[in-house]
């Protein structure tokens, strides 16, 4: 079969990259979810890999670096663009569409600026574009601030984000109502849980459905320190399996699977996290992070690996349960109520901030979660995928 050729434009989004479609330019049997829509960004992707190379694709082998983004004209009144965001495995051969990624929303603004998804009239000279993306895979409100110079997106600037190599324009995202789905922003009704895990114990937990749904641990409860990087973990079967555990049993926990078996096919969601008091460490460029720069310390996981910087969904979990008093993020940045935190992750450092408020019933709900990122298209053009694979 000969080869077909599919616009896209590959982008990096905060600290990750991916491939963004307009979907009217996907083929048509793709245009709707499906089979033949995985399998068209899973080869797009280059996976399933058994090598874990994504070699014969646009992936780079890490779940940064492995997804795909879906935008369109919005069908929500009030709202600019739809944004549908999956993740694609890299050695199986399946798409995980069950929530958002934070990093690569810091893109979806400007493509659908761009692309001409956004209405000229709401696009200034110069200045600030604020675009209103509906976030279908979880059914919330983002806003998007990109800067605008000559009437084109600016993505160039003097913005540093901690785990990019270059400074950028900053784009400032707003996460409104972020917890994720229809359910409690903490879906047990406690700020702190107990997971009682076979081969563990019984861990310490806060459980929070904020921007993604999160398991945090406590680093000194699982015998870490909170200043690991990647080198320390990933490399390791065992710790890998002992964190995916962790996890497995907080996501039943929050109610997100019915059994332990479905955790394989829904490695998306939860995230899990370690976090720890501020400690002087050395991230992964060789920059000092000192204890007095940061208010807490966090290691999350996103598809079985150790992060190399931070999620930004995941930074929205921080956010959120940092500003509630006791959960064990905030107890970890000193306690006490707090509009922002500033965390110290494997590339560095990030400032996140979130308004929360407690109900007359005592359930906490949050109103928003910002923070900054960057975003730039590397290529654009035609991506190509032999005719049969989907």
């Amino acid at each position: 079969m000969p080869q077909i050729k599919i616009p896209a434009v590959y982008v990096r989004g905060g600290t990750s990259k991916g491939v963004i479609f307009k979907l009217s330019d996907l083929p048509e049997r793709a245009q709707s979810a499906g089979e033949a829509r995985d399998k068209l960004l899973l080869r797009v992707l280059g996976s399933p890999d058994p090598y874990k190379q994504q070699i014969d694709g646009l992936g780079n082998a890490s779940s940064s670096t492995s997804k795909a983004l879906i935008l369109d004209k919005s069908t929500q009144p009030e709202h600019d663009v739809d944004y549908l965001f999956g993740q694609v495995a890299i050695d199986k051969p399946f798409v995980d569409w069950s929530g958002n990624c934070g990093n690569m929303t810091a893109a979806v603004g400007a493509f659908a600026i761009a692309q001409g998804i956004v209405d000229k009239e709401k696009i200034p000279e110069n200045g600030i574009c604020t675009v209103r993306i509906w976030q279908k895979n979880i059914g919330k409100t983002i806003i998007a601030h990109v800067p605008i110079q000559n009437g084109e997106v600016l993505e160039t600037g003097d913005f540093e984000l901690d785990g990019v190599t270059f400074p950028a324009a900053e784009v400032v995202i707003e996460f409104l109502d972020p917890a994720d789905g229809e359910g409690a922003m903490f879906p047990t009704g406690n700020v702190v849980d107990l997971l009682d895990i076979p081969d563990i114990g019984q861990i310490p937990a806060t459980l929070i459905n904020s921007g993604i749904p999160t398991v945090f641990v406590n680093a000194a409860d699982i015998g870490y320190t909170g200043t690991e990087l990647q080198a320390d973990i990933n490399g390791d079967p065992e710790k890998l399996a002992f964190f995916e555990k962790i996890r497995a049993y907080g996501a039943l926990k929050m109610g997100l699977i019915a059994n332990l078996d479905e955790a394989q096919t829904r490695q998306h969601t939860p995230k899990v996290a370690f976090v720890a008091p501020p400690q002087n460490y050395t991230a992964s460029s060789g920059k000092v992070v000192e204890k007095q720069e940061i208010d807490l310390l966090v290691r999350a996981f996103s598809m079985g690996k150790l992060h190399h910087a931070m999620m930004g969904t995941a930074s929205v979990a921080i956010a959120t349960a940092a500003a509630v008093p006791n959960t064990l993020v905030n107890l970890a940045a000193g306690g006490g109520e707090r509009e922002a935190v500033r965390f110290g992750h494997p590339s560095g450092t990030l400032r996140v901030g979130a308004a929360v408020a407690q109900q007359p019933n005592g359930e906490w709900t949050a109103t928003k979660a910002v923070m900054s990122r960057s975003a730039r298209v590397i290529m654009e053009g035609w991506v190509r995928v032999p005719d049969d694979c989907f």
